[in-house]
């Protein structure tokens, strides 16, 4: 916290190395053999641009190889929110869908990537194809769900929630967006998408302020997505009305 706190004094919080240190460390330290990295790039990321993007990553992986650990990074695109859900129960419950077998095409995509690349550092599979066709049939055949649930009740969490997502708790207020005239989704800001979903209090403007893990936005469309007027664009989630609207 100290750290932190000093970072965001003297405006070094998007420092590069700083970022890579801080990261690293926390990877380092957990004792993971291998590590693979998601470099996010684009407009919600910190890193703006591909250059950049790979400059970070270049650190980072610098830094793991160096003290023995296998490390591989994946840049992916932040230039609009990561599947439909910005929120942190919204979220959990997207990654519960997509591990059953109904999630977003790119929450799913990225998953794979990810989960390809540590299975063959970890020297379980050979190629890419293959680790990409052993996660499909554990999504497919229930093992992956039945690994999260495990995973929560070894943390000492209630891994009941995974088979029933009612028990998450719900905002007080659901407020829909509809579309004012038909047209293509240009462009989604996850940037500011993430400064809203910050206000409904899904996360901290201030280092003391209390997490609402039931606010966010779940979207409706993605970029290059056709809308006619009056098409559901989001539903926002909040429990001050206010802010909602």
């Amino acid at each position: 916290k100290k750290i932190y706190a000093l970072r965001d004094v003297t405006a070094t919080v998007d420092n590069m190395s700083h970022i890579a240190s801080s990261i690293m460390s926390k990877k380092i330290a957990s004792g993971a053999d291998g590590i693979v990295l998601d470099v996010k790039v684009g407009d919600g990321a910190f890193m703006k641009t591909k250059e950049d993007a790979e400059k970070l990553a270049r650190f980072m992986v610098n830094i793991g190889n160096s003290v023995g650990r296998k490390t591989i990074a994946v840049l992916s695109d932040m230039n609009e929110p990561l599947g439909f859900a910005v929120g942190n129960s919204l979220e959990v419950i997207e990654a519960i869908n997509t591990l059953k077998g109904n999630g977003p095409k790119d929450l799913l995509e990225l998953t794979l990537c990810l989960g390809s690349n540590m299975l063959m550092i970890a020297n379980r599979v050979e190629t890419y194809e293959e680790g990409r066709t052993l996660l499909l049939e554990n999504i497919k055949n229930g093992k992956a769900i039945e690994k999260l649930k495990e995973f929560i009740k070894m943390q000492g969490g209630n891994e009941k929630f995974v088979d029933n997502i009612n028990l998450f708790k719900k905002s007080k207020y659901t407020i829909n967006v509809f579309a004012k005239e038909s047209g293509y989704i240009s462009k989604i800001h996850a940037q500011n998408v993430g400064l809203i979903a910050m206000k409904l209090g899904a996360g901290r403007e201030n280092k003391d302020d209390l997490i609402d893990l039931s606010v966010g936005i779940v979207f409706a469309k993605k970029c290059c997505d056709k809308v006619n007027k009056g098409d559901l664009l989001a539903t926002i989630y909040a429990n001050d009305e206010i802010k909602g609207n």
